[in-house]
């Protein structure tokens, strides 16, 4: 071997060495990559095709479905999740009772447990025949409460409702509608 081809060589080796080095060092802490992703407004995790099932003591209290998940929990104040392609989430009360809820876009807020609905939003109660349509809809959670300002229909068995502004009990049981208007037919005996 001649003693350029040597030179060659060991140039050619340092500079491995020397980028092999580089990329070592070069570390960044989870919460460094946490931060940094918060920064520049992107989700620390990405989910497709998600099928989340919630217990409470091993009975199942609901279950959420949605094509895509964004979850920014990295975000220190107001840590969230978004399903921007829509959700479909099914509530059971301990009779095995359901409250189907579907929109076209949702967002949680995991610190307050309020989530806003939007985009054709439908809520179905199967066992009271109740049914109610709107384009934004928010959910308390914690105490299990439906309120929306924007224009509504509400379908029950007799009724059909329209208004604008909505607060209801999750089971949509109990109701205020506001600003409404169509036939209401009452029953003088019922309390």
């Amino acid at each position: 071997m001649t003693l350029t081809k040597f030179m060659k060589t060991i140039i050619k080796s340092i500079a491995v060495i020397s980028m092999t080095a580089m990329l070592f060092s070069c570390g960044n802490s989870t919460q460094e990559i946490r931060d940094l992703l918060a920064d520049k407004n992107l989700p620390i995790g990405i989910a497709t095709d998600i099928n989340n099932i919630y217990t409470d003591s091993g009975i199942v209290t609901s279950k959420l479905q949605a094509p895509l998940l964004h979850n920014f929990s990295n975000r220190e104040n107001h840590p969230y999740s978004e399903f921007p392609e829509g959700v479909r989430i099914v509530t059971l009360d301990k009779n095995m009772d359901s409250i189907v809820i579907t929109g076209n876009y949702a967002i949680i807020y995991s610190k307050t447990s309020i989530s806003e609905i939007r985009d054709h939003v439908v809520i179905n109660n199967y066992l009271e025949h109740k049914k109610l349509i709107t384009e934004q809809l928010f959910w308390d959670q914690k105490t299990k409460y439906f309120y929306t300002e924007k224009a509504f229909t509400l379908y029950t068995i007799t009724n059909t409702i329209h208004g604008i502004g909505f607060d209801a009990s999750e089971n949509l049981e109990t109701f205020i509608a506001k600003n409404n208007r169509g036939s209401i037919y009452l029953n003088e005996n019922d309390k």
